[in-house]
């Protein structure tokens, strides 16, 4: 997903598409919304990851598999995305209740084959279990398990909670706890999964311009005197959208509708595109990176087409977004721990 050193960078889009769950398994370097996250690193998973307004544990969002083909060190490569599901936690045009890990690795590792990956479901049965036991319930490193099954694991008391109300305690006072069961999904808890299918944004033919070009190619005349009568014709919808928040908004649907299903916009180095003019960064808001120091830049944006797939978008006080622009180490640096921590702007919808 990453552009070459020297071209123009190319914009890739994500799709959701529903598919089988072991498809998804870090084995496979997938990318992917909902469920656990398929760890890179095995081994220094995360813990804690909390979420910057109630201190709660955040789930699992999406990740996006993004190697860079010119960095050795970056042969594997992931950008995970964790979020709080607390709606009152959800506060307009803040990031606190989402968090960002990247992780990396050399193409030769403890962890992963050296040769790619072959998609079938008993090749290399996943190895995370034997290297870091997990959270049954999110998916984080575990501090404690049950005590009585000794079989479930957990990433703190609240989860544990959590899970005996989701039915563990029945089934371990019945003595039908099962490994395979214990790592399934905790629907309730887990968002719903999903494989995210990653295709180029196809080029527009010159002769199809955008409501946005076209606002601006009559704003340019008006300002050079040549719209002559073309300011008595012009449309009503045309006129609607002369205002710099209604261009950009503008601009931003005519871009998604081409391509109305798609949930991700990978554009590495390249510049987000905004839902509206308000809250958009400055180069000082971007936070250089806190472990070598380079200055971050854009990589990824999530849409809000994504909430309607997960189901958080359903009622008025519920999770929202406008985009999510995600900004990591230009450098991708192998300073600091194995995840991570990088940088997310979050951009709501002006009501």
């Amino acid at each position: 997903m990453a552009k070459a050193e020297g071209k123009a960078p190319c914009i890739e889009l994500g799709y959701l598409e529903e598919c089988a769950a072991w498809k998804l398994e870090s084995r496979f370097f997938p990318c992917k919304v909902g469920g656990k996250p398929a760890w890179l690193d095995l081994f220094d998973v995360p813990s804690k990851i909390p979420c910057g307004k109630c201190d709660k544990q955040c789930i699992f969002l999406c990740q996006v598999y993004a190697p860079y083909e010119e960095l050795d060190s970056c042969f594997h490569r992931t950008v995970f995305i964790f979020i709080c599901r607390d709606p009152s936690c959800c506060k307009y045009n803040e990031n606190k209740n989402l968090v960002v890990y990247r992780c990396q690795l050399n193409r030769r590792n403890k962890f992963f084959m050296f040769e790619p990956p072959v998609e079938e479901e008993k090749w290399q049965p996943d190895i995370s279990p034997e290297l870091c036991k997990t959270c049954c319930v999110c998916g984080a490193k575990s501090g404690s398990h049950c005590g009585k099954c000794k079989v479930a694991y957990y990433c703190s008391k609240e989860h544990q909670v959590i899970d005996w109300k989701l039915g563990h305690k029945e089934r371990c006072s019945s003595g039908t706890v099962h490994k395979d069961e214990e790592r399934g999904e905790r629907k309730g808890v887990m968002l719903p999964q999903f494989e995210i299918v990653i295709e180029p944004e196809e080029e527009l033919p010159d002769d199809l311009r955008t409501e946005e070009e076209r606002v601006q190619e009559f704003e340019r005349m008006v300002q050079e005197g040549k719209a002559g009568t073309l300011q008595d014709d012009i449309s009503v919808e045309l006129q609607k959208v002369t205002s710099p928040e209604d261009r950009q908004f503008s601009k931003f649907t005519s871009r998604i509708k081409r391509n109305p299903d798609q949930v991700l916009r990978y554009n590495r180095g390249g510049v987000p595109l905004w839902i509206s003019t308000h809250h958009i960064p400055n180069e000082e808001d971007i936070p250089h990176c806190e472990y070598c120091g380079t200055q971050r830049q854009f990589e990824f944006q999530i849409l809000p087409q994504m909430l309607n797939y997960l189901g958080l978008d359903s009622t008025e006080d519920s999770v929202d977004w406008g985009t999510l622009a995600v900004y990591t180490c230009s450098q991708s640096c192998d300073e600091g721990p194995a995840y991570k921590q990088e940088f997310l702007w979050k951009q709501d919808i002006i009501s």
